[in-house]
């Protein structure tokens, strides 16, 4: 008889683990499909000296405190190893590697189409999150560019471009944190369409979730809430970005207009040579898997109302930023969301 799951969770990362952990007080028969080769998520492709902006203790999946760490952020390493002991603390179910190519429906069923066969179930719930979809502004002349284009998606660390001359587009953490390591070994420039604006020391991921807790509730009750103070797009100064901004490394000439063969034309007309584009841009939403289930803008936005799909009964998007709850794109932010969307699953299922 073909084996048809309750629920199927695509995606391996933090977002699925914190569903997990709930479906363990359920009956629900479940299975988490990853595509990497191992356990990580996202962060297995993170550049090498990427942080997190809370300590440990707010760091957070459900049910489980990440343990004390090195530094007083958490590092990439002791993230992964994080996940990957969370992983096997709850013994979550999980076949790896596997690649979600496309999801459609027959009757009530989902069928999963993947690398490695079909898969079916009654619920899914897509946690395959941004990093995968990289968003590139159009930029005039970006196809004549003779240098290297990277987008931060795809840095690693600041040997590669030693020597180089290296222009860092984005004004938001990771053109700020890619700038500070990558201007103690090369030229470097910045290119921003505003001024970057910076928290102040003493603000940390920590004080952000607060903040963004707090609004949340308030919001939750009709009331308002003046968040004035804490920009939760500002840049947080973690160390390496504090060090930057002492030794006055992080300054902008302006926006960028224009891309030439050998370099690039800013907005005040001057014409400057690069060796290389790095683009801090951002990320849209990696959902392309859900294409023929529901519609999606340029950005992979899917509609949702919380984390429920709007378009397909029976699909949920958990840990997709401020689309699917506040801070659901973090650790200890996306329990809240997971907590929720598993039990509107599990009622779903009732019916």
């Amino acid at each position: 008889m073909e084996d048809i799951k309750d629920l199927i969770i695509i995606g391996g990362g933090q977002s699925a683990l914190a569903c997990a952990y709930f479906l363990r007080r359920t009956d629900v028969e479940y299975l988490i499909l990853d595509n990497q080769e191992q356990c990580g998520g996202a962060w297995l492709h993170t550049w090498d000296s990427l942080t997190l902006f809370s300590p440990a203790e707010y760091s957070s999946l459900p049910g489980w405190f990440m343990p004390k760490t090195e530094g007083k952020f958490p590092s990439r390493e002791e993230v992964i190893n994080y996940l990957c002991k969370y992983e096997e603390r709850y013994e979550i179910p999980v076949e790896r590697p596997v690649s979600v190519k496309k999801v459609t429906k027959e009757d009530d069923l989902f069928v999963l189409l993947t690398d490695k066969g079909e898969f079916r179930s009654r619920a899914v719930i897509s946690a395959t999150g941004t990093w995968g979809k990289p968003f590139v502004p159009d930029v005039p002349g970006s196809d004549n560019f003779n240098g290297e284009q990277v987008h931060s998606a795809h840095y690693k660390n600041p040997e590669n471009y030693r020597g180089k001359k290296v222009l860092v587009v984005g004004e938001g953490n990771s053109g700020a944190q890619l700038l500070a390591e990558l201007s103690k070994v090369t030229l470097t420039e910045w290119a921003v369409r505003e001024d970057p604006d910076f928290l102040p020391p003493d603000v940390d991921g920590r004080v952000l979730f607060n903040v963004a807790s707090a609004k949340y509730h308030a919001e939750q009750k009709g009331e308002k809430f003046d968040a004035s103070k804490y920009n939760l797009g500002n840049i947080v100064q973690v160390p390496p970005v504090k060090e930057a901004l002492e030794r006055n490394a992080l300054q902008s000439k302006g926006s960028l207009k224009e891309i030439i063969a050998n370099g690039i034309v800013w907005d005040t007309g001057e014409k400057e040579e690069f060796d290389v584009i790095i683009w801090c841009t951002g990320f849209g939403y990696a959902t392309h898997h859900l294409k023929e289930l529901v519609s999606t803008d340029k950005r992979g936005k899917i509609k949702t109302e919380g984390t429920r799909a709007v378009e397909t009964e029976g699909l949920w998007l958990v840990g997709y930023g401020g689309c699917t709850g506040y801070a659901s794109a973090t650790l200890i932010g996306v329990g809240r969301t997971a907590k929720e969307t598993v039990k509107e699953v599990e009622g779903f299922l009732a019916e």
